[in-house]
């Protein structure tokens, strides 16, 4: 027979409620009314080591249920603890809770094992063995301890050697001023205290090295004495020491050398370590050596459990959490540098306190008849004890029961009867611990019950998971079933589901799915209906996003937020700024139903603001940015400003105020419009800093001052109009204030980590104006949040900021910040909170899958780490991803990794551009911000075949008239298993591009004109050597250098050769295009004549031009023209003109 119900609650009023329906774990089985009949159950008790709070009295709590209400009783140290012989000690109303009173008598009289015992007619409940014990902080032994010199370079251990305490204490190096003594992979601190060079610098010289002791249950820190290290070089050790020794060489060896590592810690080559399974197993190596070793860390016998692992005090510490059997084995540390390695061996064997395997047992409702089993299963090592008890008394002793049965760890029921109803304990024990449950067995013979409300009302969203739920109780158990309006028939089995505990899940809920539900409880002594409802909502939406906006400083902006709803839901709409709450300005920043307005808008303003719709059920968001720009500058107007005030006057001294009045200067006709009052506090600040007090309306000429204690004023007006500002009046005589105890705390005061077990605590100091007298230093208080522990409490005096050391991982605290001065502090401060320091994650993502979309895209899906687990801000996920092998065998191998980073609170995420048709293995891990935690295990999934790309080659052989042969290579990436290739061709065009400087006739044509060119050339000069008498002949001898002559500048023709008759140039000739011909210019250049346009050949080959005669000229003018072109002559003219001239 099953298990029924654990114990209950009353019946609720059968009232109209309206529940939201949540995702989440279905209802757990029923509990037994308790209007019914049924043995006691332990409902609360403290755990089995209570450490007294000496400041607080004892409460050792005890808390059953049971009809009738249970009685209570004490045991202590075995025997029956009266309450009567104790005045000090009461036990509360209705309950087992003990309270002891110690303001009275010391706490350790009342140490000891208590355990609680509840009974009521229907059996015995008993608790677990309370071992109460006082802590203890004894002081440290007094010892005198002697400087330490030490040779640069060797090792050192400096020895902490706590007092034992209870608890033992938190153990940490600190400095004079309370400030964490720098570690590193050099010097490191020992599980137990001690401190450990690798090897010693001259900067470890110092006379404060100073181990604290923390017992955090007596909120005490004890001090050891400081201790002097002074590191010196050879010559500097014998010359200290021989002042003292006659001059004689102690340290006459070598300094020290480089060296290989040796362990400072284990010192031998093996050791061994037992540790119990859910504890935390901690392993250390400290090496010596130099240069400073490296440590690192093996499992001989398998690999190091990644999830569970981390690495303290700079690597030498390895740390598993949750210990489990299969960290059991031999694990090994080395120490290495350049010059060598050493190695130990750690065994490690795993013991394990009894721990239930399948839960404790649960209790039994039974009707008679029926037949049932109470189980006791559990596990250990060694192997545990398992006895058996009947309220409390050992099974073997108690009444015989024919329907009882006890098998080992089971105890078996058959057909028990009315009045068979008692408490069964089980206690699993071994040498390391022990576990003690309570199950009743109740025999009952009840009708079936429904103890959901009646007509209760579910609302879901539509396409989310609706669960309806039928709590029910009954003896023998009732059987559920679910009708939806009316009984015409079973529900679909495709949209409904219906759980054994008799709840009704729709898995993805639609506007069909609203309306009556009806459940039916029935078993042989009757049946019960219920009601409830069930109403599917339309899903919240933001129909338009607010958008980015740019605006210029001093304006308004609006960022509008329209959003579609159910309407039955009850809307609320939020803006936030950066994720946090808008600025606390309610005349600038407006939020109306569907927008928020920002008027005046400042600098301060940009930022990314974010609208949010929230109903009961659901909501959405949106956000835009806003960025702020300076306006546009506008002209500044030249004109007179006011003349400065005068005579000021100080009256009517106080403590903390004063009256200044003064005259006003001349406003030059521009009226004033308010006057500035402005300081300087010559004690505080150099003289000339002046700062803004107050100011008033331009019509008033006093101000009554409102004063800070412990300052020394001075005061000056400044007088305002349209125009500007005017010139500083003359200052007015010093006024000083008496110091007082300061008015104000510090601000800002925030706490956060810098490493794994510290928290620094900050704030804004205040000024010295604030400051309000000599003295000034801050009482920095802290403890963790809902602790309820006094505050712990450190003077600080000219810093900002304070060191706690020692603290648990990521803790929230609460922190204070209090101003004090020489006459006192300032009131009570306001508690801030802060958080202690980050530490790498300790798990990795669980149920990591991998889905392949497409041949290159995959996504990879995870459970998200518990925050517990993240041990600081979780800001994303990254997924580590590699090509193992293409699955085709000619690819080549890819190895390199890649990374994608999804920031936030993923469970999801897509892998693009993968290679198609490849391997890939992957892997998720969670960071925060100190950094990665583990990696999951690797995974591997395989991407389909995609499109090949194209050969990588193509050439084509073989070429002939009516076909061709072609080649090509396959493509770099197949992608897949390649099954052929598609040639696709079409006809072209044949057009040919011919290189003419390489044909034949071109090349021919080319000498005939060079050829012609050169016959022109000697032709041109017989023509001219033979002469002739031309009146240019006549004009020639009378001048030593025809070369030389002067041109005009009308028409640029030669001065003395022009025609005598009409002074006009032949038709055959041009003119010039320049004005000048310059004097190295060739009469024979075959570039002015034949392609320059300025002359002609006649058929003699004499130039026809400005040098022609009277009747020589006139006969061959026709011939001229026929020949005179405006373009340079081709080729074919050429050698038609050389057919002319021969």
């Amino acid at each position: 027979m099953m298990e029924r119900r654990r114990m209950g609650e009353t019946d609720l009023p059968l009232l109209p409620l309206v529940v939201a329906v949540l995702l989440g774990h279905l209802a757990a089985a029923l509990e037994v009314p308790l209007d019914l009949p049924q043995p006691p159950t332990i409902t609360q008790q403290s755990p089995k080591d209570y450490i007294i709070d000496p400041r607080e009295n004892i409460v050792i709590h005890c808390e059953a249920k049971g009809k009738p209400h249970p009685s209570f009783s004490w045991t202590r140290n075995g025997t029956h603890f009266d309450l009567d012989q104790h005045p000090n000690v009461h036990m509360r109303a209705h309950s087992g809770t003990l309270v002891v009173d110690i303001s009275k008598e010391r706490a350790e009289h009342y140490e000891g094992a208590y355990q609680c015992t509840a009974r009521n007619k229907h059996g015995t409940a008993v608790s677990n063995n309370i071992v109460v014990r006082q802590p203890r902080s004894p002081l440290w032994s007094k010892e005198k301890i002697k400087p330490i010199v030490i040779q640069e370079g060797v090792s050192l251990v400096l020895p902490c050697r706590p007092p034992a305490g209870f608890p033992p204490p938190i153990v940490f190096w600190m400095d004079n001023n309370f400030q964490r003594l720098p570690q590193s992979n050099r010097v490191s601190q020992s599980l137990n205290g001690d401190l450990y060079f690798s090897n010693v610098l001259r900067e470890d010289s110092r006379n404060d090295y100073i181990c604290y002791a923390r017992f955090p249950h007596t909120q005490t820190i004890q001090q050891k004495q400081p201790i002097t290290v002074k590191v010196l070089n050879l010559d500097a050790i014998n010359d200290t020491m021989e002042a003292f020794y006659n001059d004689t060489d102690l340290f006459s060896e070598e300094p020290a050398d480089e060296r290989k590592p040796t362990f400072l810690l284990p010192l031998e080559a093996t050791s061994s370590k037992m540790v119990l399974r859910g504890q935390v197993l901690e392993m250390e190596c400290f090496a010596e050596g130099l240069p400073t070793p490296e440590i690192s860390w093996a499992k001989m016998s398998g690999e190091l459990p990644d999830a569970r692992i981390s690495f303290l005090h700079h690597r030498k510490v390895l740390r598993i959490v949750n210990v489990s059997e299969a960290d059991a084995g031999d694990y090994r540390c080395t120490a290495r540098n350049q010059l060598g390695s050493v190695h130990h061996t750690i065994r490690i064997t795993v013991k394990a306190a009894p721990y239930w395997i399948s839960g404790a047992p649960r209790n039994l409702v039974l009707a008679p008849g029926e037949n049932g089993v109470v189980m006791c299963r559990a596990s250990g090592t060694p192997k545990p004890n398992i006895q058996w008890a009947m309220n409390a008394v050992p099974i073997e002793n108690a009444p015989k029961d024919p329907s009882r049965k006890v098998e080992d760890d089971t105890i078996i029921f058959t057909d028990v009867q009315m009045g068979s109803s008692a408490v069964y304990q089980c206690n699993v024990s071994n040498q390391h611990g022990y576990l003690l449950a309570n199950a009743f067995v109740n025999v009952l013979s009840e009708p079936p019950r429904v103890l959901t409300p009646a007509n209760a009302v579910y609302q879901v969203i539509m396409n989310k998971r609706a669960l309806l739920e039928c709590t029910s109780f009954g003896s023998p158990i009732p059987k559920i079933t679910w009708f939806k309006d009316s009984r015409s028939g079973a529900l679909d089995a495709e949209t409904y589901e219906e759980h054994d505990n008799g709840t009704l899940e729709i898995r993805m809920a639609q506007p069909r799915n609203s309306g009556k539900y009806t459940c039916v409880a029935r078993n042989s002594l009757g049946i019960y209906e219920n009601h409830v409802y069930l109403e599917v909502k339309e899903p919240t939406r933001i129909l338009k996003q607010p958008e980015y906006r740019m605006v210029q400083r001093g304006k308004s902006v609006v960022f509008e937020c329209k959003v579609k709803h159910d309407p039955s839901l009850v809307p609320a709409m939020t803006w936030l700024k950066d994720d946090g709450e808008l600025p606390d300005d309610e005349s600038r920043f407006v939020v109306d139903a569907d927008s928020l307005t920002i008027a005046d808008v400042m600098e301060s303003d940009a930022g990314v603001y974010t609208c949010i719709m929230n109903t009961t059920l659901d909501h959405d968001s949106a956000s835009a940015e806003l960025t702020v720009v300076e306006a546009t500058p506008t002209p500044s107007v030249v004109n007179e400003r006011p003349e400065p005030p005068s005579d000021l006057e100080l009256t009517d001294h106080k403590k903390r105020s004063v009256q200044l009045t003064w005259i006003p200067g001349d406003d030059h006709n521009s009226p004033i419009e308010k006057f500035l009052i402005q300081y300087e506090d010559s004690l505080h600040h150099r003289r000339g800093h002046w700062h803004n007090l107050t100011e008033v309306p331009g019509s008033k000429t006093t101000a009554h001052l409102k004063l800070s204690p412990y300052v020394h004023y001075t005061f000056r007006v400044v007088a305002v109009n349209s125009l500007g500002t005017s010139d500083p009046s003359f200052p007015s005589k010093m006024y000083k204030t008496d110091p007082s105890a300061p008015d104000e705390n510090p601000t800002d005061v925030h706490g956060f980590g810098t490493e794994h077990d510290n928290l620094v605590i900050s704030w804004k100091p205040l000024s010295g104006l604030q400051a309000n007298g000599p003295g000034l230093h801050y009482r920095v208080m802290w403890r963790q949040k809902m602790m309820e522990t006094d505050w712990i409490t450190a003077t600080v005096a000219n810093k900002s900021k304070f060191v706690v050391s020692g603290t648990p991982t990521f803790v929230p605290y609460e922190l204070k910040v209090q101003a004090v001065n020489d006459f006192g502090a300032a009131p009570e401060p306001a508690v801030a909170l802060g958080l202690s320091g980050e530490d790498l994650p300790i798990a990795a993502p669980a149920s990591v899958q991998a889905y392949v979309l497409n041949s290159t895209l995959a996504e990879i899906h995870w459970d998200p780490v518990p925050p517990k687990l993240i041990r600081g801000y979780l800001k994303g996920y990254k997924v580590y991803y590699w090509r193992e092998r293409s699955l085709h065998k000619h690819n080549p191998h890819h190895a390199e990794k890649q990374i994608l980073t999804f920031s936030g609170n993923h469970s999801k995420g897509k892998l693009p551009g993968l290679h198609p048709f490849s391997v890939y293995s992957f892997n998720v891990r969670a960071y925060n911000g100190k950094g990665e935690g583990p990696p999951s295990h690797n995974q591997q999934f395989e991407t389909p075949e995609g499109v090949p790309g194209a050969p990588t080659s193509l050439t084509v052989t073989n070429s002939n008239l009516d076909s061709l042969s072609l080649e090509w290579n396959p493509p770099r990436d197949r992608n897949g298993l390649l099954t052929g290739y598609t040639l696709k061709y079409h006809p072209a065009v044949a057009s040919r591009q011919v290189d003419i400087a390489t044909q034949g006739w071109f090349i021919g044509l080319m000498c005939a004109i060079a050829l012609l060119i050169l016959i022109l050339l000697i032709i041109c000069f017989i023509q001219r050597n033979k002469g002739g008498k031309y009146p240019v002949k006549e004009k020639e001898d009378a001048h030593t250098d025809p070369e030389f002559q002067p041109m005009k500048d009308e028409d640029c023709t030669f001065g003395e050769y022009s025609d005598n008759e009409d002074h006009k140039p032949l038709k055959g000739s041009r003119t010039p295009s320049s004005g000048t011909v310059k004097r190295d210019d060739s009469d024979d250049s075959l570039v002015d004549y034949g392609e320059g346009g300025d002359g002609q050949f006649n058929e003699d080959g004499s130039f026809i031009g400005q040098y022609s005669g009277k009747s020589a000229s006139r006969d061959t003018t026709t011939g001229a023209e026929g020949l005179e072109s405006s373009e340079a002559p081709s080729p074919i003219n050429a050698m038609n003109s050389l057919n002319s001239f021969v």
